[in-house]
């Protein structure tokens, strides 16, 4: 088999995809079939069916015999999209909406970066997770999170494999106050494209993401990587500054702060002694065009 089929084929499943999703084919209707398609992306007859293969596994398309193939109405995965606005609500919500697979639980030492993040002792450990987040049964997203072994300790394997992350800290008595995070682009290695359920090498977005308690210790560490075709991230913006300004902020939504959380603002964490914050620089969350 070529080496870039598989990529090949990725490519037609997003462009098709895309067009399902666009309503450019609608729900109901029949999709050209496979000499059709192959002609018009100049791929081979192998690489569409592979592409349409994927489609129908994520219930998308059906596939009926003698008839064709059709857009499937109403049982698609619906995609997962992130107010990049309100991060920890959408967290709370997200952990509500989903379900978790846990991959692994172990108590590492973690790296320079990881440990530099969260403002560790030398050598001290942390907890180490890998998830797979579902939704409506289908996996979007690889999560690799690193908690201080000290807040760690106050939930077990179990807990984690049942309850959301931010929900295990917060009865752990952690007020989760501010995160900062970045977001980029990368491609699936063969533990990810293995419990996402793609080819090695496909597309995934990348996140990073530090979360500090208000004293400004580090108590969580996050590398996400998700599947675009069922995760995608959006901000609304206001134009700010003089006429003919090209400058942007984020608009940040209210919320109302949920009865426990505002309980533990007005006592703090009982139970560990905050470090002093490690210096970071931050830059206004400003865009230009």
């Amino acid at each position: 088999m070529d080496a870039v089929e598989p990529l090949k084929a990725r490519r037609i499943y997003l462009l098709l995809r895309e067009r399902i999703l666009n309503g450019a084919l609608e729900p109901g209707s029949r999709l050209p079939g496979e000499l059709s398609i192959a002609a018009e992306y100049g791929v081979s007859r192998v690489t569409v069916r592979r592409a349409l293969d994927t489609l129908a596994i994520d219930g998308l398309i059906d596939r009926r015999p003698g008839s064709g193939t059709f857009v499937r109405e109403g049982n698609s995965v619906q995609p997962i999209v992130a107010d990049l606005s309100n991060v920890l609500s959408h967290l709370v919500e997200m952990g509500r909406r989903t379900s978790v697979r846990l991959l692994s639980f172990a108590y590492v030492n973690p790296s320079e970066s990881v440990a530099g993040a969260l403002g560790l002792e030398p050598g001290e450990r942390a907890q180490r997770s890998i998830r797979v987040r579902l939704i409506d049964g289908a996996p979007f997203s690889y999560l690799v999170t690193h908690v201080p072994e000290r807040i760690g300790v106050t939930y077990s394997e179990a807990d984690l494999a049942s309850m959301p992350l931010l929900g295990l800290l917060e009865r752990s008595g952690i007020v989760v106050d501010e995160a900062s995070q970045s977001i980029g682009a990368t491609l699936a290695g063969p533990d990810v494209a293995d419990a996402l359920g793609l080819e090695i090498g496909s597309p995934l977005l990348s996140l990073t993401r530090v979360v500090w308690d208000p004293s400004g210790q580090g108590v969580e560490h996050l590398h996400a990587l998700y599947r675009p075709d069922r995760y995608s991230f959006h901000m609304d913006l206001v134009r700010t500054g003089a006429v003919g300004a090209r400058r942007w902020n984020p608009v940040v939504k209210p919320t109302t702060a949920r009865p426990e959380l505002q309980k533990y603002k007005a006592k703090g964490p009982k139970s560990l002694k905050p470090k002093p914050r490690p210096v970071r620089v931050s830059t206004q969350r400003r865009t230009s065009t």
